[in-house]
């Protein structure tokens, strides 16, 4: 959010987040809201990443950092992928999704669609991504764990 939030910002508020940085196929353009949404995702995910691996998992202690890397940055590509349409449909004026006037708007930050959108987007999808993550990438921690309660057992049967 702290991305996006310094993003909108720098481009002159998020009244600007629908500008067109450059046409896609047909009518898909490629817009400032997607390249928060992108920007946002990668910084979010090597922070929350160190984060899991230092703190949350102590994993460092278990497998290398790109090995733990890559299988995170999968999950969270997903998640962030799906966290990207919801954003688009929350924020689309054509879409059953989109958040109403007059209490979502861009004429104030604290009101603003394209904030509240990405928010929301996160929440959805970020319980999803920590339970994937927990039980796929994470899982050398489980597998060392495992092993290291298991050695002392043997040990003090001998």
């Amino acid at each position: 959010m702290a991305v996006a939030v310094v993003m909108n910002k720098l481009n002159g508020g998020t009244v600007n987040s629908r500008d067109v940085i450059f046409p896609l196929l047909g009518a898909w353009n490629f817009r400032f809201t997607h390249l928060v949404w992108i920007v946002g995702f990668i910084v979010a995910c090597v922070w929350n990443f160190q984060l899991n691996r230092w703190w949350t998992f102590k994993s460092h202690k278990h497998a290398g950092w790109f090995k733990e890397f890559w299988p995170f940055l999968a999950v969270g590509s997903v998640a962030a992928l799906v966290g990207l349409v919801l954003k688009m449909a929350m924020t689309n004026p054509t879409s059953p999704f989109f958040l109403p006037e007059p209490y979502f708007h861009e004429d104030r930050g604290l009101q603003s669609r394209e904030y509240w959108s990405q928010l929301i987007a996160i929440i959805i999808t970020m319980p999803i991504n920590f339970i994937v993550n927990k039980l796929w990438t994470f899982r050398a921690v489980r597998a060392g764990n495992l092993a290291h309660h298991d050695a002392p057992e043997v040990e003090a049967a001998e």
